[in-house]
């Protein structure tokens, strides 16, 4: 699904995430309009991004703050 999420900086981005398993790990598959893409998962309350990916913290925060809103948003959803 398509998401926008707004940077400290004040700069607005299109994304889209999915949901997805990797081994036993739940993670978040994150594809930008320019065809980057990232793949998050979660470690206690700190979102975490493979080696491999280029996410700056600030970028990584707020994508992960998104995220949690939308688990949150389907949690309430499902009772």
């Amino acid at each position: 699904m398509d998401y926008k999420i707004k940077l400290a900086d004040g700069s607005a981005h299109i994304i889209s995430i999915t949901s997805a398993y990797f081994k036993t790990w739940h993670v978040w598959n994150i594809k930008f309009k320019d065809g980057r893409a990232a793949m998050l998962f979660k470690l206690g309350n700190e979102w975490m991004q493979r080696n491999e990916d280029f996410l700056d913290e600030h970028i990584l925060t707020a994508i992960g703050n998104t995220i949690d809103k939308i688990i949150c948003r389907r949690k309430t959803l499902s009772f």
